[in-house]
């Protein structure tokens, strides 16, 4: 198969005595998940078809069985899936392994007005941002680009990360609270939400609304490609102690990366519960996976598996079923995933230092398992 970012693979059909650590998992969690998903779908819409072909309705007897299930135990919860689904191994056609990195929901402190500490804006949507398909993007525009700029009838790249952080947007009453670093700002950026604890006590949240439509940019390969850091060590917490140790550069740096996040308030109806991701569900602490949105289709069961990532699980091997619930600029490809870890500070160390090798297993229903060759 070949998907929209020009990653070739095959679903390879495999048998769950082949998926290592299958046996001591207990997706469980999923449940609640899914029957969130089939609410969408049923009530809301279908997500969107990736490559693979896999659809919503290809999903919907998977959510309908899981309706009716409740199980009782970890040994029932993966007779569950055994039952109606068939795993295939996802390999990539330059015969590489998958790669999996983390992503948790940090938790800043803000004000709802600006003063001499608090200066950092979190931005709604502009007015001016539009979304671009195939129907509107000008002929000279990377087709990469989905969000841009009208004016006047005029459709142009909308101003990029320096530009917005020199004024851009200022005087447009878009700011949804103020932030003490740029630093923190720029990181809630790059995971697509946060918890924001005001100086009352109040919990909001932000989460996800548009982008500048810019490609991602990871700072973290800048520092290591100019020598700043090595690839061994680089992690969000070795970034963040470069970013404070070189407080001259910090413009420099953030501004490599010219992608730039819009965000829309949310409720916290339970502070148990993630931000609501691109599935429009809530995000499960460590059963959420986001994926290439061009490639999968959300609600999809996934078992990763990953022999060197043993922070997660108290020093054993990362082996968990998880649902394909969100996707990010920067995870392209078949084999890539970012698990998310949970939020505040302590989900944020868990996930800074995630960067392994990993096998990817998509759970396809049984019906729709023929059409690949089980």
């Amino acid at each position: 198969m070949t998907g929209a970012s020009a990653s070739s693979f095959r679903l390879k059909p495999v048998a769950f005595a082949d998926l290592e650590g299958w046996a001591f998992d207990d997706p469980s969690p999923l449940f609640d998940a899914m029957a969130a998903c089939r609410q969408h779908i049923k009530n809301v819409k279908p997500y969107r078809t990736g490559s693979t072909g896999l659809s919503s309705s290809d999903l919907l007897p998977l959510l309908d069985s899981a309706a009716e299930f409740a199980p009782s135990s970890a040994a029932e919860a993966r007779s569950f899936f055994e039952a109606e689904c068939r795993p295939f191994l996802i390999e990539p056609e330059n015969g590489g392994r998958g790669f999996v990195t983390a992503f948790y929901e940090p938790e800043v402190e803000v004000r709802a007005e600006r003063d001499d500490e608090f200066r950092f804006p979190f931005y709604r949507r502009p007015d001016d941002l539009v979304d671009l398909d195939d129907g509107n993007r000008p002929a000279d525009m990377d087709a990469s680009y989905m969000f841009a700029r009208s004016e006047s009838g005029v459709i142009s790249p909308y101003p990029d990360r320096r530009t917005i952080d020199e004024g851009y947007l200022e005087g447009r009453g878009l700011e949804i609270a103020w932030a003490r670093s740029k630093v923190d700002v720029f990181y809630v950026h790059v995971q697509g939400a946060a918890r924001l604890r005001y100086a009352d006590g109040r919990i909001g949240r932000i989460t996800y609304a548009a982008k500048a439509g810019h490609p991602f940019s990871g700072i973290g390969k800048l520092l290591v490609d100019t020598g700043e850091l090595p690839l061994a060590g680089i992690s969000m917490q070795s970034i963040r102690a470069w970013l404070a140790d070189h407080p001259e550069r910090v413009d420099e740096i953030l501004w490599h990366n010219r992608s730039y996040i819009f965000f829309r308030e949310a409720e916290v109806s339970d502070t148990n519960l993630g931000p609501i991701a691109a599935a429009k569900v809530p995000l499960a602490a460590g059963r959420s996976l986001a994926v290439d949105r061009l490639i999968h289709s959300f609600g999809f069961p996934f078992f990763i598996r990953s022999e060197t990532l043993t922070r997660l699980d108290d020093g054993q091997p990362f082996a968990r079923l998880m649902l394909a619930l969100d996707t990010g600029s920067a995870i392209v490809g078949p084999a890539r995933g970012d698990i998310f870890t949970g939020s505040g500070d302590d989900a944020g160390e868990r996930a800074g230092a995630v960067r392994n090798a990993a096998d990817f297993y998509i759970l396809v229903p049984k019906e729709a398992a023929s059409r690949f060759g089980w």
